[in-house]
Protein backbone atom coordinates (compact mmCIF):
# COMPACT_ATOMS: atom_id res chain seq x y z
CA UNK A 1 0.00 0.00 0.00
CA UNK A 2 1.22 3.70 -0.77
CA UNK A 3 0.80 6.57 1.54
CA UNK A 4 0.87 10.18 -0.84
CA UNK A 5 2.39 12.94 0.95
CA UNK A 6 3.30 16.21 -0.27
CA UNK A 7 6.46 18.46 -0.96
CA UNK A 8 7.75 20.73 1.64
CA UNK A 9 6.24 18.58 4.07
CA UNK A 10 7.80 17.76 7.55
CA UNK A 11 6.63 14.80 9.23
CA UNK A 12 9.64 13.80 11.69
CA UNK A 13 13.27 12.22 11.47
CA UNK A 14 12.34 8.04 12.08
CA UNK A 15 13.13 6.08 8.58
CA UNK A 16 8.92 5.96 7.62
CA UNK A 17 8.38 9.37 9.25
CA UNK A 18 11.33 10.99 7.23
CA UNK A 19 10.47 9.06 3.81
CA UNK A 20 6.91 10.83 4.09
CA UNK A 21 9.14 13.95 4.84
CA UNK A 22 8.89 16.17 1.11
CA UNK A 23 12.13 17.56 1.74
CA UNK A 24 14.80 16.41 -0.50
CA UNK A 25 18.05 18.13 1.48
CA UNK A 26 16.92 15.48 4.32
CA UNK A 27 16.97 12.32 2.38
CA UNK A 28 20.17 11.40 1.48
CA UNK A 29 20.96 10.81 4.77
CA UNK A 30 17.96 8.33 5.55
CA UNK A 31 18.75 6.61 2.01
CA UNK A 32 17.24 4.31 0.74
CA UNK A 33 14.13 5.09 1.87
CA UNK A 34 10.85 3.18 3.23
CA UNK A 35 9.03 2.18 -0.37
CA UNK A 36 5.45 3.51 -1.40
CA UNK A 37 5.22 7.40 -0.07
CA UNK A 38 4.87 9.33 -3.63
CA UNK A 39 4.88 13.31 -3.36
CA UNK A 40 2.91 15.82 -4.73
CA UNK A 41 2.77 19.75 -4.50
CA UNK A 42 1.24 21.04 -1.89
CA UNK A 43 -1.03 23.97 -1.72
CA UNK A 44 1.95 26.91 -1.72
CA UNK A 45 -0.21 29.99 -3.19
CA UNK A 46 2.73 31.90 -3.91
CA UNK A 47 4.80 28.70 -5.76
CA UNK A 48 2.33 26.44 -6.93
CA UNK A 49 2.72 25.58 -10.77
CA UNK A 50 0.19 23.96 -13.10
CA UNK A 51 -3.29 25.72 -11.94
CA UNK A 52 -5.49 25.53 -15.01
CA UNK A 53 -7.22 29.07 -15.91
CA UNK A 54 -10.01 29.29 -13.69
CA UNK A 55 -8.45 26.96 -10.91
CA UNK A 56 -7.59 28.57 -7.28
CA UNK A 57 -4.09 27.21 -5.96
CA UNK A 58 -6.40 25.55 -3.50
CA UNK A 59 -8.22 23.03 -6.46
CA UNK A 60 -5.62 23.06 -8.49
CA UNK A 61 -3.54 21.32 -5.51
CA UNK A 62 -6.54 19.25 -4.80
CA UNK A 63 -6.57 18.15 -8.09
CA UNK A 64 -3.60 17.07 -7.93
CA UNK A 65 -3.79 14.61 -5.52
CA UNK A 66 -6.69 13.15 -6.90
CA UNK A 67 -4.46 12.54 -10.43
CA UNK A 68 -2.27 10.60 -7.82
CA UNK A 69 -4.90 8.74 -6.30
CA UNK A 70 -6.18 7.91 -9.43
CA UNK A 71 -2.95 7.75 -11.15
CA UNK A 72 -1.74 4.67 -9.13
CA UNK A 73 -4.80 3.21 -8.38
CA UNK A 74 -7.38 4.11 -5.42
CA UNK A 75 -7.50 0.43 -4.08
CA UNK A 76 -3.25 0.87 -3.73
CA UNK A 77 -3.37 4.23 -1.55
CA UNK A 78 -4.11 3.98 2.01
CA UNK A 79 -3.69 7.31 3.37
CA UNK A 80 -2.72 11.03 2.45
CA UNK A 81 -1.05 12.79 4.66
CA UNK A 82 -0.29 16.96 5.14
CA UNK A 83 0.34 19.26 7.93
CA UNK A 84 -2.83 22.17 8.13
CA UNK A 85 0.09 24.58 8.00
CA UNK A 86 3.47 23.44 7.03
CA UNK A 87 5.91 23.84 9.55
CA UNK A 88 9.95 23.27 8.55
CA UNK A 89 8.90 23.36 4.86
CA UNK A 90 7.94 27.28 5.23
CA UNK A 91 5.00 28.22 7.22
CA UNK A 92 3.25 27.32 4.15
CA UNK A 93 -0.82 28.50 4.38
CA UNK A 94 -3.12 26.96 2.04
CA UNK A 95 -5.96 28.36 0.37
CA UNK A 96 -9.34 28.32 1.83
CA UNK A 97 -10.82 25.53 -0.11
CA UNK A 98 -8.05 23.35 -0.10
CA UNK A 99 -8.91 21.24 2.79
CA UNK A 100 -12.45 20.80 1.97
CA UNK A 101 -11.63 19.61 -1.08
CA UNK A 102 -8.92 17.04 -0.04
CA UNK A 103 -11.50 15.85 2.26
CA UNK A 104 -14.15 15.29 -0.42
CA UNK A 105 -11.45 13.54 -2.32
CA UNK A 106 -10.25 11.07 0.22
CA UNK A 107 -13.60 10.15 1.25
CA UNK A 108 -14.35 9.62 -2.08
CA UNK A 109 -11.91 7.23 -3.25
CA UNK A 110 -11.45 5.41 0.69
CA UNK A 111 -7.76 6.74 1.63
CA UNK A 112 -7.38 7.49 5.18
CA UNK A 113 -7.05 11.50 5.38
CA UNK A 114 -3.89 11.78 8.20
CA UNK A 115 -3.26 15.14 9.81
CA UNK A 116 -0.11 16.35 11.17
CA UNK A 117 -0.82 18.54 13.69
CA UNK A 118 2.74 18.15 15.87
CA UNK A 119 3.42 21.83 15.18
CA UNK A 120 -0.34 23.65 14.94
CA UNK A 121 -2.15 21.80 17.33
CA UNK A 122 -3.01 22.88 21.13
CA UNK A 123 -3.82 26.51 20.30
CA UNK A 124 -1.00 27.80 17.97
CA UNK A 125 -3.14 28.45 15.29
CA UNK A 126 -5.92 30.38 17.77
CA UNK A 127 -7.80 26.90 17.67
CA UNK A 128 -7.70 23.75 19.46
CA UNK A 129 -6.48 22.14 16.32
CA UNK A 130 -5.72 23.86 12.70
CA UNK A 131 -8.34 21.93 10.33
CA UNK A 132 -11.22 22.90 12.93
CA UNK A 133 -10.48 26.23 10.51
CA UNK A 134 -11.78 24.86 7.68
CA UNK A 135 -14.24 22.82 9.43
CA UNK A 136 -12.45 19.43 7.94
CA UNK A 137 -12.16 16.40 10.28
CA UNK A 138 -9.42 13.96 9.37
CA UNK A 139 -9.19 10.12 10.11
CA UNK A 140 -6.02 9.96 12.07
CA UNK A 141 -4.87 13.10 13.45
CA UNK A 142 -0.81 13.04 15.11
CA UNK A 143 0.17 15.08 17.54
CA UNK A 144 3.27 16.25 19.84
CA UNK A 145 5.09 19.54 20.86
CA UNK A 146 2.19 21.97 22.06
CA UNK A 147 0.51 19.05 24.02
CA UNK A 148 2.95 19.54 26.78
CA UNK A 149 4.21 22.69 25.79
CA UNK A 150 7.73 21.18 25.88
CA UNK A 151 8.14 20.95 29.13
CA UNK A 152 8.31 17.26 28.52
CA UNK A 153 7.64 15.11 25.42
CA UNK A 154 5.02 13.53 24.79
CA UNK A 155 3.04 12.39 21.30
CA UNK A 156 0.57 10.36 20.12
CA UNK A 157 -2.34 10.06 17.86
CA UNK A 158 -5.90 10.14 17.66
CA UNK A 159 -8.22 7.96 15.29
CA UNK A 160 -11.82 7.81 14.42
CA UNK A 161 -14.53 5.31 15.17
CA UNK A 162 -14.35 3.50 12.45
CA UNK A 163 -10.02 3.10 12.60
CA UNK A 164 -10.98 2.03 16.18
CA UNK A 165 -13.68 -0.65 15.70
CA UNK A 166 -11.14 -1.88 12.74
CA UNK A 167 -8.88 -2.42 15.47
CA UNK A 168 -10.92 -3.70 18.40
CA UNK A 169 -12.34 -6.08 15.80
CA UNK A 170 -9.25 -8.49 15.68
CA UNK A 171 -8.44 -10.94 18.16
CA UNK A 172 -6.25 -9.88 20.59
CA UNK A 173 -3.19 -12.00 20.26
CA UNK A 174 -3.64 -10.90 16.41
CA UNK A 175 -4.03 -7.17 16.93
CA UNK A 176 -1.83 -3.94 15.82
CA UNK A 177 0.65 -3.31 18.41
CA UNK A 178 3.05 -0.51 18.67
CA UNK A 179 5.17 1.04 21.40
CA UNK A 180 8.00 2.53 23.01
CA UNK A 181 9.93 2.15 26.09
CA UNK A 182 8.57 5.25 27.26
CA UNK A 183 4.68 4.85 26.17
CA UNK A 184 2.17 6.38 28.53
CA UNK A 185 4.87 7.59 30.69
CA UNK A 186 2.98 9.07 33.66
CA UNK A 187 4.97 12.13 34.24
CA UNK A 188 4.75 13.22 30.80
CA UNK A 189 1.27 12.54 30.57
CA UNK A 190 0.77 14.57 33.83
CA UNK A 191 2.59 17.41 32.80
CA UNK A 192 0.34 17.66 29.51
CA UNK A 193 -2.85 17.13 31.77
CA UNK A 194 -1.54 20.42 34.10
CA UNK A 195 -0.22 22.28 30.33
CA UNK A 196 -3.94 21.76 29.15
CA UNK A 197 -6.18 23.06 32.21
CA UNK A 198 -3.76 25.99 31.94
CA UNK A 199 -4.48 26.17 28.55
CA UNK A 200 -8.33 25.98 28.88
CA UNK A 201 -8.51 28.23 32.49
CA UNK A 202 -6.42 31.29 30.33
CA UNK A 203 -8.08 30.59 26.78
CA UNK A 204 -4.63 30.57 25.46
CA UNK A 205 -6.23 30.21 21.92
CA UNK A 206 -7.96 33.11 22.24
CA UNK A 207 -4.81 35.19 22.89
CA UNK A 208 -2.82 32.82 19.79
CA UNK A 209 -5.88 34.57 17.94
CA UNK A 210 -5.78 38.15 18.80
CA UNK A 211 -1.94 38.35 18.91
CA UNK A 212 -1.37 36.56 15.53
CA UNK A 213 -3.79 38.43 13.46
CA UNK A 214 -1.57 41.67 15.28
CA UNK A 215 1.82 39.98 14.24
CA UNK A 216 0.09 39.26 10.68
CA UNK A 217 -1.13 42.90 10.00
CA UNK A 218 2.07 44.58 11.49
CA UNK A 219 4.22 42.28 9.01
CA UNK A 220 2.10 43.47 6.38
CA UNK A 221 1.96 47.10 6.74
CA UNK A 222 6.45 47.02 7.82
CA UNK A 223 7.25 44.25 4.58
CA UNK A 224 4.02 44.58 2.24
CA UNK A 225 5.94 47.03 -0.60
CA UNK A 226 9.25 45.84 0.93
CA UNK A 227 11.55 45.29 -2.45
CA UNK A 228 12.95 41.61 -0.91
CA UNK A 229 9.74 40.43 0.25
CA UNK A 230 7.51 38.25 -2.08
CA UNK A 231 5.23 36.68 0.06
CA UNK A 232 4.00 37.45 3.83
CA UNK A 233 2.04 34.66 4.88
CA UNK A 234 -0.16 34.55 8.46
CA UNK A 235 -3.48 35.13 9.75
CA UNK A 236 -4.30 32.13 11.79
CA UNK A 237 -2.60 32.44 15.18
CA UNK A 238 1.02 32.54 16.04
CA UNK A 239 2.70 31.06 12.99
CA UNK A 240 3.63 33.46 10.65
CA UNK A 241 6.85 33.90 7.77
CA UNK A 242 8.29 36.31 5.61
CA UNK A 243 9.85 34.70 2.20
CA UNK A 244 12.72 36.93 0.73
CA UNK A 245 13.13 37.39 -2.96
CA UNK A 246 16.07 38.95 -4.66
CA UNK A 247 13.29 40.19 -7.33
CA UNK A 248 9.95 40.62 -6.54
CA UNK A 249 8.62 40.12 -10.15
CA UNK A 250 10.88 37.14 -11.11
CA UNK A 251 10.09 35.52 -7.46
CA UNK A 252 14.08 34.94 -7.91
CA UNK A 253 15.60 33.34 -4.43
CA UNK A 254 19.22 34.97 -3.33
CA UNK A 255 22.65 33.04 -4.42
CA UNK A 256 23.19 30.94 -1.84
CA UNK A 257 26.81 32.30 -1.23
CA UNK A 258 25.44 35.58 -0.39
CA UNK A 259 24.28 33.83 2.37
CA UNK A 260 21.85 36.55 3.50
CA UNK A 261 19.05 34.18 5.27
CA UNK A 262 22.35 33.58 8.34
CA UNK A 263 22.95 37.43 8.14
CA UNK A 264 19.69 38.54 8.55
CA UNK A 265 19.30 35.91 11.11
CA UNK A 266 22.67 37.42 13.07
CA UNK A 267 21.11 40.98 13.00
CA UNK A 268 18.32 39.40 15.25
CA UNK A 269 20.00 37.84 17.50
CA UNK A 270 22.34 41.20 17.82
CA UNK A 271 19.47 42.84 18.63
CA UNK A 272 17.18 40.10 20.87
CA UNK A 273 15.27 38.12 18.85
CA UNK A 274 15.69 34.75 18.65
CA UNK A 275 14.08 32.35 15.60
CA UNK A 276 14.18 30.22 12.71
CA UNK A 277 15.31 31.23 9.41
CA UNK A 278 15.18 28.85 6.49
CA UNK A 279 18.20 29.51 3.86
CA UNK A 280 17.94 32.11 2.26
CA UNK A 281 14.46 32.24 1.63
CA UNK A 282 11.89 32.10 4.50
CA UNK A 283 11.97 34.30 8.23
CA UNK A 284 9.89 31.91 10.50
CA UNK A 285 7.54 33.60 13.36
CA UNK A 286 6.50 31.54 15.82
CA UNK A 287 6.23 33.43 19.12
CA UNK A 288 4.60 31.95 22.65
CA UNK A 289 0.97 31.55 23.23
CA UNK A 290 1.66 33.85 25.82
CA UNK A 291 3.06 37.36 24.29
CA UNK A 292 1.99 39.82 24.58
CA UNK A 293 1.43 43.01 22.19
CA UNK A 294 4.87 44.97 23.26
CA UNK A 295 6.03 42.04 22.75
CA UNK A 296 4.80 41.50 18.84
CA UNK A 297 5.23 45.28 18.16
CA UNK A 298 9.46 44.82 19.13
CA UNK A 299 9.18 41.54 17.11
CA UNK A 300 8.47 42.91 13.88
CA UNK A 301 10.59 46.64 14.70
CA UNK A 302 13.96 44.02 15.24
CA UNK A 303 13.01 42.16 11.84
CA UNK A 304 12.73 45.30 10.16
CA UNK A 305 15.66 46.64 11.65
CA UNK A 306 17.76 43.48 11.02
CA UNK A 307 16.18 43.37 6.95
CA UNK A 308 17.63 47.10 6.78
CA UNK A 309 20.78 46.75 8.24
CA UNK A 310 21.64 43.66 5.59
CA UNK A 311 19.65 44.89 2.32
CA UNK A 312 19.51 48.47 2.91
CA UNK A 313 15.71 48.99 3.11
Amino acid sequence: MKVIARHNAYHGATLQAMSATGRAAYWKMFEPRVPGFVHIQTCYPYRFEGARPGETVGQAAARELEEAILREGPETVAAFIAEPIHGGGGVIYPTDDYFPLVRQICSRHDVLFIADEVITGFCRTGAWFALTHWNVEPDIMSFAKGVTSGYLPLGGIMVNRDIKDAIDSVKPEDRWMHAYTYSGHPTCCAVALRNLDIMERERLWENAAKMGARLHAGLTAAFGDHPHIGDIRGGKGLLAALEMVEDRATKAVFAADRKIGARVQAEMVKRGLITRVKGNEVIFFAPPLVVTAAEIDRLITITRESLEAVLGR
